[in-house]
């Protein structure tokens, strides 16, 4: 069971952040492109960075604690996961803090209110 170490780790960090979306209603989910672009930025460099470290000796997994399923550039399917789950984690738990505390955004009027 160690091979799912790393897809555990995931899975816990998402229990701990999607519940955010429908209590405190932060509209991540709801904002599909936005979170996409997002997501598709952080996850290009990351990746791109992941694939040079491991080229050259400097960054490797342990094959003990993920699933074995690699991807171009010897990565594993957790690492991209990785660079999905965590930014989108973050993100949550942002504006689950920004909405409790009541700060605007720059999509947002001074009032509070979304557009």
């Amino acid at each position: 069971m160690i091979q799912f170490t790393y897809l555990a780790v995931l899975f816990g960090c998402l229990a701990a952040a999607l519940w955010l979306e429908p209590v405190l209603k932060v509209g991540v989910l709801r904002r599909r492109r936005r979170l996409l672009f997002t997501l598709g930025v952080v996850a290009a460099g990351f990746l791109v960075w992941d694939v040079a470290a491991v080229a050259v000796g400097h960054w490797s997994y342990d094959p003990r604690q993920i699933i074995g399923v690699w991807l171009p550039g010897s990565l594993p399917l957790e690492e991209v996961l990785f660079f999905l789950v965590i930014p989108t984690c973050t993100i949550l738990g942002f504006e689950a803090v920004r909405r409790v505390l009541r700060w605007p955004a720059g999509d947002e009027s001074g009032n509070g209110e979304e557009r």
